[in-house]
């Protein structure tokens, strides 16, 4: 079953293209991370899966039928412009969003104050919004999102701006809806939380898809980096593209840093070394990460990241 489709969307906004032939589906029960720099185009795409703005050209489902208020009740969404009722109380504010999303006011309150209650906020239930530190503020705003239980929890950049406290609640609500069943989709230009979080990506720059699949499909884009220590140079082993030393090992040895052919199983190299008599002391292979993925598929970092 697909949660959500994008067949061949575009949305132009008069002579700019901010989505560019976009095709993508995401099947229930996946955590699927939308990545891409600043001004990308996944915002964009967010709004026309919610029905906030119409696709130039292609089509869309979502759970299975197009984009309209008919999916509100089964839909959570955290937008990337926080915004709440200043002076609503927050369980009243959490109330009034289980409301819009077809709940009944009882039940609203009733999942509303287990929300606080997991999230420290029990004793400021009764607290206007704007008595509330910004990051009780923004606990409540995700408390919004989640209380009707969605199938389909749409986060836009959630993690923008919360302090690493408050990204580990997040992180944690994400992995609670993917248990109980719900397929989160995320939007994120920070590669850290794909890559602990995610089971499948699509990263996506001008608009345009560069790539989609998993983890380790994205990691196989990039050619294999190992670190060996040798008695001689690997250079002319099957598979190395290029060996530079990295300093000495001990006597008599060296480590060398390694590219392989794209493509290239390490496994094969480890099997020429001993078949060939090669002597190791040390054969360590690097995954690259999907910061590192990025750049070499997309071209250069995104805006705001920092690699760990």
């Amino acid at each position: 079953m697909t949660a959500l489709l994008l067949d061949h969307v575009t949305k132009r906004f008069g002579s700019v293209t901010a989505v560019d032939d976009l095709s993508f589906s995401v099947p229930r029960g996946q955590v699927y991370g939308f990545l891409g720099g600043n001004g990308a185009g996944k915002t964009t795409s967010l709004r026309m899966v919610l029905d906030i703005i119409r696709p130039t050209s292609g089509r869309i489902e979502v759970l299975g039928k197009a984009p309209g208020r008919e999916n509100s009740a089964d839909l959570g969404f955290l937008p990337e412009e926080r915004g709440l009722y200043k002076t609503m109380s927050a369980i009243d504010t959490i109330v009034y969003f289980g409301r819009l999303k077809g709940m009944t006011a009882s039940d609203a309150r009733a999942e509303g104050e287990k929300l606080l209650a997991r999230f420290d906020l029990s004793d400021f239930a009764k607290t206007n919004v704007d008595k509330l530190s910004k990051g009780m503020a923004q606990k409540v705003q995700l408390a919004t999102a989640v209380v009707n239980k969605p199938s389909l929890l749409i986060l836009d950049e959630p993690f923008s701006g919360l302090d690493p406290v408050n990204q580990g609640l997040l992180e944690d609500e994400i992995r609670r809806a993917a248990d109980d069943g719900a397929t989160v989709i995320f939007s994120t230009h920070v590669m850290q939380h794909a890559e602990r979080l995610c089971d499948r990506l699509l990263l996506i720059a001008k608009g345009a898809k560069r790539f989609e699949g998993t983890l380790e499909e994205a990691r196989a884009e990039l050619p294999p980096r190992l670190t060996i220590v040798s008695r001689e140079t690997p250079a002319g082993l099957p598979g190395v593209v290029s060996a530079s030393e990295a300093g000495a090992a001990g006597e008599g040895w060296t480590a060398w840093s390694i590219e392989m052919e794209q493509g290239r199983d390490p496994g094969d190299l480890l099997e020429a070394c001993t078949a060939r008599g090669f002597a190791l002391r040390g054969f360590e292979q690097h995954k690259p990460s999907l910061h590192d993925v990025f750049i070499h598929i997309v071209g250069a970092a995104p805006v705001g990241e920092v690699k760990a």
